[in-house]
């Protein structure tokens, strides 16, 4: 990952769909704008590790990044925006995470996070890491050497130490 703690975040766009199903686009930079966000990179919807522990472990401890200050959880992953609220919506997020697609990997490769996953059906993604971001700036970010993996990057580690 080229992206490193004191980095600006760079532009990019993401996709969600809003409270009405319309696909909207929205730049990253906006999102962290004036906020302090832990952005989750997964590498895909529904996969095991994502679904099992790094997605349900920020929702199950969304009280505590509160308490840490945390005004925004996004939930990233190479996905269209439709996959992406579908998932949202099978997790139960709510109003906790907001789930949005990087289905270019416009982002994902802007921060030197893609990962082959061909050999397992599923083309380029991201590799799996949780970033603390303050107004576009990285403050801390833990990246996983395999994105099977959620220890580094859990939200019970993660919170930890911010």
């Amino acid at each position: 990952m080229k992206i490193k703690a004191g980095d600006k975040l760079p532009n990019s766009e993401l996709f969600y769909l809003d409270l009405n199903n319309e696909v909207k686009k929205i730049d990253i930079l906006n999102l962290c704008k004036n906020n302090k966000t832990i952005i989750l990179g997964m590498p895909g919807a529904f996969t095991k590790t994502c679904s099992a522990l790094h997605l349900p472990g920020y929702i199950k401890n969304y009280d505590l990044a509160l308490k840490k200050g945390i005004t925004k959880i996004i939930c990233l992953a190479v996905n269209d925006p439709n996959v992406m609220k579908a998932w949202g919506e099978n997790k139960n997020v709510g109003n906790k995470i907001l789930m949005a697609g990087d289905p270019f990997l416009k982002f994902t490769k802007a921060i030197g996070a893609e990962v082959d996953k061909s050999a397992k059906g599923l083309g380029v993604r991201s590799n799996r890491y949780t970033m603390l971001v303050e107004n576009d700036v990285v403050k801390k970010i833990e990246e996983e050497k395999d994105t099977a993996t959620c220890k580094l990057s859990a939200a019970e580690n993660f919170l930890k130490t911010i």
